[in-house]
């Protein structure tokens, strides 16, 4: 017999805000969602200009690049919440188009994770049911991050799997043809750039600034990002003020690994509408009326959140 699942547990927005309060922090806005993409990609190119007037600043690109990327990712992230844009055709089109793509089946994958938060149906889940780990542990994986064995994994794993289905004349699912299909405008846009590029001598400038980023740095801090989201949060959590931890984050983390306000990730849950630039605003909301000690929020930063997601013996 198949039993329901249960959805986690919602706040309404009115039981904590006046009308008032509530509308300007809902507001979509028609342009700073756009201009925060501007900025993204404004950072890459300032970064890659870097690189080639003085090529030693490379390994400070990276980061640089990296957490833009992440940053892309996360405007994508808020197109898939129809919050970047209050056009939702606008929306759809700059979240798919100007943040790297995937942004169909990311919505239907993630809004079932905000659906069923901490809960056993959460396809999210298996992300934090492991925590805590040994240090050992995650220092391996974040060495497997750094050397480009977990992107090579995650970009080229359909690839495989497409040609181990072929072999065993079983069909190719869907959602494999999709990704696929990402993988070969990711390649030609590269493709493209190089030569484009290559005239000038630059052919390094795809490899080395977007792909190296992307192999590297990338997915370690989207590790980190994860792990302070919802590592060593309880299963089966009742309390949807504890479904997700905000992280406080200084200038340098921001800059690094924690772009765009995704570190307010407990505010996220809690309103998933909300647009990502008046996350802070809802924060500072909340701690005044009083709520935010009852929020899973960890004022220690990213390390103290690490320290707590290593913590078991070994």
């Amino acid at each position: 017999m198949l039993r329901a699942m249960a959805a986690a547990a919602r706040i309404d927005p009115k039981t904590i805000f006046t009308p008032e309060e509530w509308a300007p922090l809902s507001r979509r806005s028609s342009w700073k969602g756009l201009a925060l993409l501007a900025h993204a990609w404004a950072v890459i190119l300032a970064a890659g200009v870097m690189v080639v007037v003085w090529p030693i600043t490379l390994p400070i690109a990276v980061v640089i690049i990296g957490g833009r990327q992440l940053g892309l990712s996360i405007l994508m992230h808020d197109a898939a919440h129809g919050a970047l844009h209050q056009d939702l055709k606008v929306n759809d089109w700059a979240g798919e188009w100007l943040t790297g793509g995937g942004l169909v089946r990311y919505r239907t994958y993630h809004l079932g994770h905000h659906r069923f938060a901490q809960q056993a149906e959460d396809p999210d889940l298996g992300l934090s049911a492991p925590f805590p780990i040994t240090r050992l542990s995650l220092r391996r994986k974040i060495v497997r991050d750094l050397t480009g064995q977990t992107a090579f994994k995650q970009r080229f794993g359909d690839f495989i799997a497409r040609l181990k289905a072929r072999k065993a004349g079983e069909p190719i699912l869907p959602i494999i043809a999709e990704e696929i299909r990402r993988k070969r405008r990711w390649l030609l846009g590269g493709v493209v750039i190089t030569a484009i590029a290559a005239p000038f001598g630059a052919w390094w400038a795809w490899p080395v600034l977007w792909v190296l980023p992307q192999f590297t740095w990338f997915p370690m801090i989207t590790r980190l990002r994860n792990i302070a989201e919802h590592a060593c949060v309880g299963k089966d959590e009742p309390d949807p003020l504890r479904h997700a931890r905000t992280t406080k984050a200084g200038l340098l983390a921001r800059v690094t690994l924690a772009p765009y306000w995704v570190n307010y990730h407990c505010e996220h849950h809690m309103f998933m509408h909300v647009p990502c630039y008046q996350l802070p605003r809802a924060h500072r909301m909340l701690a005044k009326k009083g709520v935010l000690p009852g929020m899973l929020y960890e004022p220690g930063g990213y390390r103290a959140v690490l320290k707590l997601a290593a913590g078991k013996p070994g």
